[in-house]
């Protein structure tokens, strides 16, 4: 993805971050159970902040005292391995949203005008459609338009 993207911005959605924080929780302390709940919420405020490296850190101290040891390592390793993309305090202050729902929302939109009952797309029909589609979904068509309209052919 860096060949073709390489100032992109990977982010870990936050709904799936917290899933795995959940799991850990239900892991050490029993699905549930007040001590998982009130260890979720603990260590939700850390990732909130950015620090993935450091909820990784205690899912691991947790792991060497619990029967659950190799699931709970996977957990700290989720964190570990994804921490680049859970730097959520520093991408909320840059105007970032750290959840997908917006995204997956988009999606869900664009797709449905390709699926619809009774569409029938060759790859080529649909690849000239998507910038068409992309276009008027974000409001950016008249100027797209314009400027395909008023270039010259190749």
């Amino acid at each position: 993805m860096g060949t073709y993207f390489y100032d992109s911005h990977q982010f870990v959605d936050w709904y799936h971050a917290t899933e795995h924080l959940a799991l850990a929780a239900h892991l050490a302390f029993g699905e549930g159970t007040p001590e998982a709940f009130r260890w979720l919420k603990l260590h939700e405020t850390p990732l909130f902040q950015g620090h993935a490296d450091r909820v990784a850190q205690t899912i691991i101290g947790l792991a060497n005292q619990k029967l659950t040891k190799d699931d709970l390592l996977k957990q700290a390793g989720y964190f570990t391995n994804h921490q680049h993309r859970m730097k959520y305090l520093e991408m909320r202050s840059e105007g970032w949203l750290i959840g997908s729902g917006m995204v997956e929302s988009g999606s869900k939109r664009f797709k449905d005008r390709f699926t619809r009952a009774g569409m029938r797309w060759s790859r080529a029909g649909a690849e000239h459609l998507l910038p068409v589609r992309t276009a008027s979904m974000s409001g950016r068509f008249d100027t797209r338009w314009s400027l395909a309209y008023n270039s010259p052919p190749n």
